[in-house]
């Protein structure tokens, strides 16, 4: 079977620092992979590459078996197309209501009617449980209500695989709960889920498989009954903490 995601020898330098050094992942479709790590160690790096915002010094990023790196422009927003993204901060426009910003890539992606453009949204905001907010602005809400709006925009064209970097970040235990099973919900629809975390607590709710990365380089890869048997000292001391670093 050919993996949804597929990291190859993956490098990345900024300023002649390495932030990411020979990095092989893979990623099975329809799995949920958590890549843990401290701040610092090329988690978020990781997701750019992977939706082509950066591409890499040395090695290659395969999308669906496709190395995106070698891909023209639109060739490139056809497989974007294929993956949404949940950002750290939610990165909603904050100038757009929120039924307004679930309905943006509609409009920018589809030739869908407005009367199917509304129902679309009105079905995305309902699932993560903010269907009376789509009038809202952004700043009328929590930064749990915000993620929400992010996911349901994330998934507004249904994609195939969703990449969330920290979705727990800034959030109350709660909060980050929710939001834990709202992407479990979407594992369970057949989404292929690449999460990155350094909230262990959540990586144990979501994750099929999961990977640390220390210092831009994979030290650990497995199940989480396999990174819990795992006798190296700083992948105990990961698995065993409360948020990871």
């Amino acid at each position: 079977m050919t993996p949804a995601i597929r990291l190859e020898h993956l490098t990345k330098a900024f300023d002649g620092r390495r932030v990411l050094d020979d990095v092989t992942l893979d990623v099975s479709p329809g799995s949920a992979f958590c890549l843990l790590g401290r701040s610092g160690t090329g988690k978020s790096v990781t997701l750019r590459h992977i939706v082509g915002l950066v591409m890499p010094d040395e090695g290659r990023v395969l999308v669906d078996g496709e190395d995106i790196g070698a891909l023209r422009p639109w060739q490139l927003a056809r497989v974007r197309k294929r993956m949404g993204f949940l950002f750290q901060n939610a990165a909603l426009f904050d100038s757009m209501t929120v039924g307004e910003n679930v309905a943006f890539p509609l409009r920018r992606h589809t030739t869908l009617s407005e009367t199917d453009i509304q129902a679309r949204v009105m079905a995305k905001l309902d699932a993560v449980g903010l269907a009376r907010d789509a009038h809202k602005m952004p700043s009328e809400l929590s930064g749990g209500m915000r993620k929400r709006v992010g996911l349901a925009r994330a998934m507004a064209l249904d994609p195939a695989i969703l990449l969330v970097d920290e979705p727990g970040a800034g959030l109350d235990p709660i909060t980050t709960r929710e939001i834990d099973d709202l992407l479990v919900a979407q594992k369970a629809a057949g989404v292929t889920l690449v999460v990155v975390t350094h909230n262990i607590p959540s990586a144990r709710v979501i994750a099929d498989d999961m990977a640390l990365l220390h210092e831009g380089r994979v030290v650990a890869r497995g199940s989480v009954a396999e990174m819990d048997a795992s006798a190296d000292p700083l992948v105990q001391a990961f698995m065993r903490s409360e948020a990871g670093g």
